[in-house]
This record gives structure tokens, sequence and C-alpha cells, in this order.
């Protein structure tokens, strides 16, 4: 009797009340293991992985300090047109006392999101280390790349036709640009 009255009383779940949870994980799955941006990614913690970019009106270094001792550990100038992101881990260091910690980072292309932190060194713990971040004054300009050319260095044979005072037809793009 008990058994059939909580038959009739147990909720039932039909199959598409799963059908959020499946999607919910699903989206949570699809989501990038760490996320890099100047305020701490999708959800920043002091343990995350933090982003210092540099431009070329606010030219950027960053100094790690050892504040038991005062020391510059590491330094690190960005140069424009980049990004240093660094994460520090807990444990892992060379010295169990005065460095049980390690600092991955990396330098980037600005505007990098996701990606691996290949170098490290072995650092002091959280309470004995402090980040110091420098803006310049002074504007400095992006490193050219060496492989790109500008237009204006074309000597006149290398220029096509349209480009030169006898004028020729443009090359025809490969889509319309009202498509969208």
């Amino acid at each position: 009797m008990l058994r059939a009255l909580w038959e009739r009383l147990r909720p039932r779940r039909s199959r598409s009340s799963h059908y959020p949870l499946l999607v919910a994980g699903a989206l949570v799955g699809t989501l990038p293991a760490g996320c890099y941006s100047p305020k701490g990614g999708m959800m920043p913690a002091s343990t995350g992985a933090w982003t210092y970019p540099s431009t070329e009106t606010m030219p950027k270094t960053v100094t790690l300090v050892n504040t038991a001792t005062n020391e510059v550990i590491w330094f690190q100038a960005i140069p424009p047109g980049q990004q240093l992101t660094l994460q520090f881990l807990s444990g892992g260091g060379d010295d169990p006392v005065n460095r049980p910690d390690r600092m991955i980072w990396e330098l980037q292309p600005l505007g990098t999101q996701t990606g691996r932190l290949r170098n490290q060194i072995t650092v002091p713990s959280a309470a004995a280390r402090r980040i110091d971040v420098n803006v310049s004054q002074e504007p400095e300009p992006r490193q050219p790349l060496d492989d790109f050319r500008y237009r204006t260095d074309d000597l006149p044979d290398e220029r096509p036709d349209y480009w030169g005072p006898q004028g020729g037809e443009r090359p025809r793009s490969p889509r319309n640009l009202y498509d969208g």
C-alpha cells in the first residue's frame, strides 16, 4: 500500500527536463581553460592570470620585488604592441623557505586572450612579493614588422598599373561589398 502511494506521489521527470542541464554542461565544456585580459578574464581572482598591456602611449615595465629583502627578483620591459601575462602557482619552487612558489609568464601580441604561458621563475610566497608596474612618460614607437612592406616604399616598376598616373583596371574583389 505504501509503495502504491509512493508511486502516485513521486515526482516524475520527463526526458525533456534533462535538456537544459545537457545544454548548460555543453556550454561550460566549450569555455576556454584560461582567459587573459587586463581585468583578469571571465572570473578574476588573485590566483588567476593577469595581463599588462603596453601601447605606444603607455609603455610599461613590470618588476617583481621580494618584500622581505627589498631586492628585485625579476624585471620585464613590455614592448609597445605586446602584453605580459603572468600567473603565480603555489608550490613547486626550488627553496621551500625563500622561493616556495612559481610564476609562469609569456609576452604575447596585444589582444591575445588565450594561450600557453611557457616561461617560469621561482618566487617568494604571496606574503613576501610585490609587483610594481611603471608607465613611462615618454611615448615609444612600435617596432615595425620585419616582413611588412609599406606601399610607399614600392619602386615605380613594382606598382600595379592602376596605382600610377597612366591608370588601369583595379582587381575585382572576390565578393560584393554589399553581400554582407
